[in-house]
């Protein structure tokens, strides 16, 4: 079988992944929140710009991989299943996120003592994240 994947989408995707951590994590969204229960006393977005450069860089490249990955396996399960290719990419996203992301954040917390809160609230991001970059992948088709 030949994965057919949508450049453009897994790019845009990507991209959708920077907005919704920008909002999810910003004083007017959850940053205050998080920061407390992260312990963080600085302002990440205090530091120098070529720390920023090479924090973002990587970032994107990260949520590249994920859009990729999120995209090639949505069409596998699209040509399995056979509903429109927007369900299965929510469906794939879902899924994929509740068996690799969810649970793998709650092993890395519970061994760090970390709060439930702060568990959540990240999960909570993750889970909004791919449901997003799902969203335009599923919409913008294979």
């Amino acid at each position: 079988m030949e994965v057919h994947i949508n450049y453009l989408g897994v790019f845009l995707a990507a991209l959708s992944s920077m907005a919704v951590g920008a909002l999810w994590y910003s004083p007017t969204g959850f940053f205050e929140i998080w920061q407390k229960l992260a312990r963080i006393k600085h302002d990440p977005m205090k530091m120098e710009p070529s720390q920023m450069a090479v924090m973002y860089g990587t970032v994107f490249i990260a949520s590249l991989i994920m859009a990729y990955v999120l995209a090639h396996v949505t069409f596998v399960m699209n040509a399995f299943f056979k509903d429109s290719f927007l369900m299965d990419a929510l469906s794939t996203g879902f899924w994929l996120w509740f068996g690799f992301t969810a649970t793998r954040i709650y092993v890395h917390d519970i061994f760090e003592a970390r709060s439930i809160k702060l568990t959540l609230l990240n999960s909570m991001h993750e889970l909004t994240t791919v449901l997003v970059m799902a969203l335009i992948i599923g919409a913008m088709g294979a």
